[in-house]
């Protein structure tokens, strides 16, 4: 009989990415134990749930003791906590690429060292310092939080200089804590994102480019591959490359890209599996999980390429009827386990074909099914529907 101990894989947040690296770990032989200050959190239906602050240090450190190799389910964990679990465990990935993609100054920095475009942006920390930035970059613009923003939370658009009262009423009390950032709007022609992984050992590789769209600031319906990309997949490689190297990444990341006159502007780094790679579970040969937990584990890497074609729809607020999915020929339907909620992510249903004609046929009827026809509209229109 094996004596053959079964790694930890701490993982700190406990929604449903979390939840789904839980699930991935399995087949490997990985165990998983997460932490949230949540006694609900979607992750503990499926793993043993820590409920624990990010500042309750005695029981991180109990934590620490337990598992072999921290992860992470959302970037915006203290730095103060990354720390000191860096100091006891492993963790990936590490903690100044976390600290990076939690302050978009930083990060839309990162990005033009890397040969990356993006937006015009200046730093934003005074109403003074908004009507300087607005002279310089113009409107219509988008005045961010620097920290703690995403899924569209933590914004203000700007159409004209007659905005910035409001925009500063809204959000002045986050510049005075962490700094607000305004960019220029970007008239793009699409949004795309690349999923890529690092190895402990530097081996790196990317997903096929994703198509997204997205609805009030929250994803909405992701196509995968993207069509038309051409040379921009060999870019998008190129650019995930140099960022994971300069930061020392290990594990998944995504970065968001906007296409604008056929240059990819950089967007968002997310530091984690991301929500634009979920087609990833049955539509890759080896999935963004699975990929990342082979990765902080210092385990070979897997495929990343697709095995066709994957159209997923995100479930905002609250689940459909999940009858018309399991009645669909490869679509694949995905509960998180949580309480409705409006602009809560609740689920998702990807469908695979080997074609674009079948894709569409039955994503197409899928959404008529669901009433979802305008959701999946945009990506029925690319299938040549």
């Amino acid at each position: 009989m094996s004596t053959r101990r079964q790694p930890v894989l701490g993982i700190l947040g406990g929604g449903q990415l979390a939840r789904m690296l839980a699930l991935a770990a399995a087949p490997l032989g990985v165990k998983t134990l997460v932490v949230d200050s949540a006694a609900d959190a979607c992750a503990g239906q499926v793993a043993p749930l820590l409920q624990a602050d990010w500042t309750d240090y005695a029981a991180l450190e109990r934590f620490a003791a337990e598992v072999d190799v921290v992860t992470f389910d959302f970037e915006n964990v203290p730095a103060e906590t990354a720390q000191r679990l860096a100091e006891r465990v492993a963790v990936f990935p590490n903690p100044r690429a976390l600290a990076v993609a939690q302050d978009r100054l930083a990060e839309k920095t990162l990005f033009r060292a890397c040969g990356l475009d993006t937006p015009a942006f200046v730093a934003v920390d005074t109403r003074e310092d908004l009507d300087r930035a607005l002279a310089e970059v113009g409107a219509p613009a988008i005045l961010k939080t620097r920290r703690l923003g995403y899924d569209g939370k933590g914004q203000f658009r700007l159409r004209s200089a007659a905005d910035a009262d409001a925009a500063w009423a809204e959000l002045g009390a986050p510049a005075r804590q962490h700094g607000l950032i305004l960019e220029a709007f970007v008239p793009f022609e699409r949004e795309l994102s690349v999923l890529a992984v690092r190895g402990r050992d530097g081996d790196f590789r990317t997903w096929p480019l994703t198509r997204n769209w997205h609805s009030d600031g929250v994803l909405s319906l992701s196509l995968a591959p993207a069509p038309d990309v051409g040379e921009l997949q060999a870019r998008a490689t190129e650019l995930a490359r140099t960022l994971a190297e300069r930061l020392d990444y290990v594990g998944v990341f995504a970065l968001e890209l906007f296409v604008r006159d056929g240059v990819l502007l950089g967007n968002e780094m997310a530091p984690r599996v991301h929500n634009s790679g979920h087609w990833s579970i049955e539509g890759a040969v080896t999935s963004q999980f699975e990929n990342h937990v082979r990765s902080v584990l210092g385990l070979p890497l897997g495929d990343t390429a697709a095995r066709g074609l994957s159209l997923m729809f995100n479930w905002i607020g609250a689940l459909p009827d999940a009858a018309p999915v399991l009645r669909t020929v490869d679509a694949h339907w995905h509960d998180y386990g949580k309480q409705a909620r409006a602009g809560r992510k609740v689920g998702h249903a990807t469908v695979c074909a080997g074609d674009a004609a079948a894709l569409a046929a039955r994503a197409g009827t899928l959404a008529a099914a669901l009433g979802r026809g305008a959701q999946a509209a945009p990506a029925l229109a690319l299938l040549g529907r």
